[in-house]
């Protein structure tokens, strides 16, 4: 989609700090930060959200991403939450599917749920 941020993303149109690439999918973290690490997975190929029809083969991908992110920022170990947003109601901001991976620190129950 010519106006989606994330698609320009993934064109490279918008510069990102990218953390993982490969044919399917790109990884870069979060121009705002809620946590230490905050780094967004999102499927190149535009989808608005988990419910718009994604390939099974491109939504496996995009979560087998999540490890390798996280291990790439180094919260493997000591953990970390993902969470998707889908729709208005759930405050999804930007409508390209995409997967926050967020760590770096405890987190309790006031910690960021997006």
């Amino acid at each position: 989609m010519a106006d989606c941020i994330f698609c320009k993303i993934a064109a490279g149109e918008v510069p990102a700090t990218v953390v993982y690439e490969d044919d399917m999918v790109i990884a870069f973290d979060d121009l705002s930060p809620m946590m230490p690490v905050h780094t967004l997975i999102i499927p190149k190929e535009h989808h608005a959200n988990i419910g718009d029809d994604v390939p099974d083969e491109l939504m496996g991908h995009l979560f087998n991403t999540v490890k390798k992110v996280a291990q790439i920022k180094e919260v493997s170990e000591s953990g970390y939450r993902v969470i998707v947003n889908t729709g208005d109601d759930a405050q999804q901001s930007v409508h390209h599917l995409h997967v926050h991976v967020l760590g770096g620190a405890p987190m309790n129950s006031g910690s960021p749920a997006l």
